[in-house]
Parts: C-alpha cells; structure tokens; sequence
C-alpha cells in the first residue's frame, strides 16, 4: 500500500525523537519536538474550529516552522490543504481562495 508522508515523519519521529528536523535562524526544532506541536495545533484545530476528515482548509502563513506543524496536524485530521502564497494580495489570493474550495483560512496574525 502507498506510504504517506506523514506516515513516514511519523517513523522518523518514533525512531529519531531528538533529531533536527528544521533549522530556522538560531532556532533547531527535532522530530519529537514538531510531533508535539502538530498533536497540539491538531487537537485545537478539532475542538475548536471543529474540524473532521474531509474539510478543506486554505493555508496562508509564511515560510516558517509553524507552516510545517500546520501541515502535519491538518493530515493528522484528515483535512486536505490548500497552500495559499503569503505574497499573493488582492485579485489574485481573491482567485486562489475561491479555486481552493477551502471553507475555512488559516492565516499568520499579521495577516488580514
């Protein structure tokens, strides 16, 4: 059967728990750290913006370590992601909003 990726983060996290996994500026971030992160976000993203399998989210951050977690928690759901280019303004983030069919954004707190 097809192997996901989260399938195989989720490897590498059980057996390489305090590897580096992103480095970011001064910042290291290891498997086991990001595994928590994404469990974290998965868990508030399904209590409280009630979040289940199927339901598309557009996904409007910058390249940062959060993108990442992000990404993982919505596979974690279920959640089909739509990545939105956090430059893109206007007419054109209008367009790839709607193409995405997302019901819900996720956006960085600068962005409005």
């Amino acid at each position: 059967p097809p192997v996901t990726l989260l399938e195989v983060f989720q490897e590498h996290a059980r057996r390489h728990p305090r590897r580096p996994l992103l480095l970011f500026g001064d910042e290291v971030h290891t498997y086991e750290a990001v595994e928590r992160r994404s469990n974290r976000a998965a868990r508030v993203f399904s209590r409280r913006l009630e979040l289940a399998a199927g339901r598309s989210v557009a996904v409007f951050l910058p390249n940062e370590p959060a993108y990442v977690w992000t990404w993982l928690a919505l596979a974690k759901l279920g959640c089909p992601m739509a990545c939105l280019n956090c430059n893109a303004r206007g007419r054109a983030l209008r367009h790839a909003l709607a193409a995405s069919g997302a019901t819900l954004l996720l956006a960085s707190p600068g962005e409005s």
